[in-house]
């Protein structure tokens, strides 16, 4: 091939190029070698700004040296701070053990100042510096998983408020510890909350031993709040009554009055103590949550880091409600009436009169009874329409999706544990009486509402999201308007009066302007899996509202306190109940994934 083309010459004829093809490939080849010496260069320097090493596997997570220690060191790390938090958290619990509330608060703090101090710095790090996340997770963080943080964030944050309005009229008494621990908690949620909206989705390729570390000491700073919140709330349920002569629910009254304090010389210097406690006490619930949430999240993060995210699998999904109407009428009918049911039982249930108490519970059971048979038929037909269902079954693999499956299946275990033991008791004492008769049905029936529920979710997780048909387009051909113009004006004015079968740019421009926007009506099964969806989202809301408030049928019915002794089953559902209580929430946030991909 001739190389100069400014010039005649023979080199395409006789194969032997001439003097200026010779220069003019000799001086191509001298700017290509400089250039690959300038990029070699380039990419050196580059590289010495980054940690060494680095290789792709085909799972998509950058390989390095420091890797297997980075992961080692953070979970060493979580593993000692969990331990120790559970150590302190349990001897707290009593009395009888020489390490106090302040004890564990003074830990706390320490805990919760280092993770805020390393949020901030990975933040103000990460905004400072270029390009410093180049992948982002698309099915980590999303936008209704965050906004349900935020929105527990906020009413933690007014759980603390309260907390500290009602310690500080005991600071001329009591530590000062106390007021300082929701102060403390309060900055932390505030950070945290921002970091985790901003930062969610970071797969990070820098610092990536410090990131691991820093996530770890988030992931069990949560986790040991979460600890925290729920023994303090589990102990407002069960404490043992201290005299022969006081009932269970007047000791239970007599420990929440006395929560966190533990002496009644005590006395609150303002009149405004108990209103403030009595009003935190029922934002624990959310707190828990958030703690819950904020774990999860972080958990995510750490597994994403370093890891090369591909983000065009990830298909966005809009939420309507628009075709689903059974679904959602039936749930918020469901959701109305388990409320109205439970606040007559905590309204009923404390009364000393046993008549009284047995008809409350008589209809908490039947309401309980009532929405585990709905959930359980409506499964059956969701897993039914799986059967049908020609979607492919997702093959990548995702830390979100595995951690969802996980905490499902993980926290269900509670529900299951306390499920079987009331099996056990009811049926080897005979289940006589009405009460028993529905505890028993009750019981069974929650395990095999769980059963299918976990099938359920799992399925649809899995399963790839609908695809929506493409609206069909009309496309205007410029040259066949020109052509039909030509046409028409060389044929004559006969052609004027005939309607043309072509239309005009402008006149197709108006006629498609007024053709409304179609959107394809859902398929039967798309429909009835929304429906389902919808339903049991709404169901597992009041499962969760109801023990998360207060509902404790498990000591107010003393058949299993009878049968394995107060201690014993105190523990096993204060161990299961908290487990449970997260599975319904967590339920629902799964629910609403799947109900987007349907």
């Amino acid at each position: 091939m001739c190389l100069n083309t400014g010039y005649p010459c023979d080199c395409l004829t006789t194969g032997n190029p001439c003097e200026p093809c010779r220069m003019t490939a000799k001086d191509r080849e001298t700017e290509e070698a400089h250039l690959s010496n300038n990029i070699n260069a380039a990419g050196q320097v580059g590289s010495a700004h980054c940690e060494p090493d680095l290789t792709l596997s085909s799972s998509g997570v950058v390989r390095d040296r420091g890797r297997n220690w980075g992961w080692l060191l953070s979970g060493i790390i979580s593993l000692n701070v969990l331990i120790l938090g559970c150590a302190l958290v349990s001897g707290s619990a009593y009395n009888n053990v020489a390490i106090g509330s302040p004890d564990l608060q003074i830990f706390l703090i320490i805990l919760l100042l280092l993770t805020t101090i390393w949020m901030l710095y990975y933040t103000i790090y990460m905004a400072r510096k270029d390009h410093a996340v180049f992948y982002k997770d698309g099915h980590a963080g999303p936008i209704w998983l965050r906004g349900g943080l935020v929105l527990f964030g906020l009413l933690s944050l007014i759980m603390d408020i309260f907390k500290i309005a009602s310690y500080v009229g005991y600071l001329h008494c009591d530590s000062a510890v106390k007021v300082a621990f929701p102060v403390v908690q309060l900055l932390f949620i505030i950070v945290q909350t921002y970091f985790l909206w901003i930062h969610a989705k970071d797969c990070v390729q820098v610092q990536r031993n410090i990131t691991r570390c820093g996530l770890m000491l988030t992931f069990s700073t949560n986790l040991v709040l979460w600890m925290t919140a729920v023994t303090e709330e589990s102990l407002h349920q069960t404490i043992i009554p201290e005299y022969p002569n006081t009932t269970k629910l007047s000791g239970r009254r007599m420990y929440t009055e006395r929560a966190s304090y533990g002496d009644d010389k005590c006395k609150c210097s303002h009149s405004s103590c108990k209103v403030f406690k009595d009003a935190y006490y029922y934002l624990y619930p959310f707190n828990i949550e958030y703690s819950l949430f904020a774990s999860a999240m972080a958990y995510v993060m750490w597994k994403n880091v370093g890891r090369i995210a591909d983000d065009h699998h990830h298909h966005s999904a809009t939420f309507r409600l628009k075709d689903v109407f059974l679904g959602p009428v039936t749930g918020i009918l469901l959701v109305v009436a388990g409320l109205a049911t439970f606040i007559v039982y905590e309204v009923e249930v404390e009364k000393e009169d046993d008549e009284t108490r047995d008809r409350v519970l008589m209809m908490h059971f039947i309401m309980n009874v009532v929405i585990v048979s709905l959930m359980s038929v409506s499964t059956v037909v969701g897993c039914a329409i799986y059967r049908l269902d020609q979607r492919e079954h997702v093959s990548e693999k995702n830390p979100t999706r595995s951690l969802d499956v996980g905490l499902l299946v993980g926290a269900s275990m509670g529900q299951f544990i306390i499920s079987y033991f009331s099996i056990v008791a009811l049926v080897a004492t005979g289940a006589k009486g009405y009460l028993n008769g529905l505890n028993l049905a009750w019981a069974i029936l929650t395990v095999v509402q769980l059963g299918l529920q976990n099938f359920f979710i799992i399925e649809g997780l899995h399963r790839e999201p609908y695809h929506e048909p493409d609206p069909v387009t009309v496309f205007t051909n410029p040259y066949v308007l020109q052509a039909s113009k030509e046409l028409s004006s060389l044929e004559g004015s006969d052609m004027d009066t005939k309607s043309s079968p072509v239309l005009t740019a402008h006149s197709l421009h108006g006629h498609m302007s007024h053709i409304p926007e179609h959107r394809p009506k859902l398929t039967w099964k798309r429909r009835v899996l929304k429906e389902v969806c919808a339903f049991l989202l709404l169901a597992n809301i009041i499962l969760w509202i109801m023990p998360a408030f207060g509902a404790r049928p498990q000591f107010d019915h003393t058949t299993e306190i009878e049968f394995y002794k107060f201690n014993m089953w105190a523990a096993i559902v204060n161990i299961g109940l908290p487990f449970g209580i997260f599975y319904r929430m967590h339920s629902v946030a799964s629910l609403f994934e799947v109900f987007l991909t349907s």
